[in-house]
């Protein structure tokens, strides 16, 4: 699966349960794990341990999860819940009508503790037939091997300049979000606004934050 390696295999069925029973979040959430998650599967375990590579110092293991889902379409609120329960850097591999799609988050440790983790933004390749799906296992230890599978994920979603870290790259994308969403927003603005004057004032401010965006995305070339 993925390319990855044999020795790295797991393959243990997790109950979808587990990330919702006797926890405290909110209904609706339940509901979508019932609904729209049909299988959890723990698919492979990247360390130390099954791997030939050097340990991290911010990323121990990587998990591959396969969750086959019953519609293409799901709630992202689901890679999150899993990833708060799971102390890890973790793989989806979602499942669906003989069609796959990788997920990752950007996960980091929070400040509020040692077992915390945050993920500020996932990134996902297509949907492709099954079995499509390879990524390698780059780098020296695991800190680079998860690094570049996030990039790989990614693809040119997340740009990078020459000796960028993955942090400064993702702190870059999103930076780029904002900007892409103040443009749409002052594009708007633009479009309804009637008086002159206004008008004007607005295309000076979307000039000035396109030239942000143009300054940013030349760091990524």
């Amino acid at each position: 699966m993925l390319g990855l390696p044999e020795r790295t295999e797991f393959n243990k069925r997790i109950p979808k349960q587990k990330f919702y029973e006797n926890i405290d979040i909110p209904h609706t959430l339940k509901r979508v794990f019932v609904d729209q998650i049909r299988i959890i599967y723990w698919r492979n375990k990247l360390a130390a341990t099954t791997m030939n590579i050097a340990a991290g110092e911010e990323v121990t293991e990587i998990e591959v999860f396969e969750v086959r889902v019953q519609e293409p379409q799901f709630d992202e609120a689901v890679l999150r819940q899993i990833d708060k329960e799971i102390p890890y850097h973790i793989l989806f591999l979602l499942t669906c009508d003989r069609k796959e799609q990788a997920w990752i988050g950007y996960k980091e440790a929070a400040a509020s503790g040692s077992n915390a983790f945050k993920v500020s933004r996932y990134y996902h390749t297509d949907w492709v037939p099954e079995g499509s799906l390879s990524f390698s296992i780059d780098g020296l230890n695991m800190d680079a091997v998860y690094a570049n599978l996030v990039r790989q994920i990614a693809g040119d979603s997340l740009s990078s300049t020459q000796g960028e870290t993955l942090q400064e790259s993702v702190a870059r994308d999103e930076a780029k979000q904002e900007l892409l969403k103040k443009i749409a927003s002052l594009e708007m603005k633009i479009r309804k606004e009637k008086q002159l004057n206004r008008k004007m004032e607005l295309n000076a401010e979307l000039k000035k934050i396109r030239k942000k965006m143009e300054s940013l995305l030349g760091g990524g070339e």
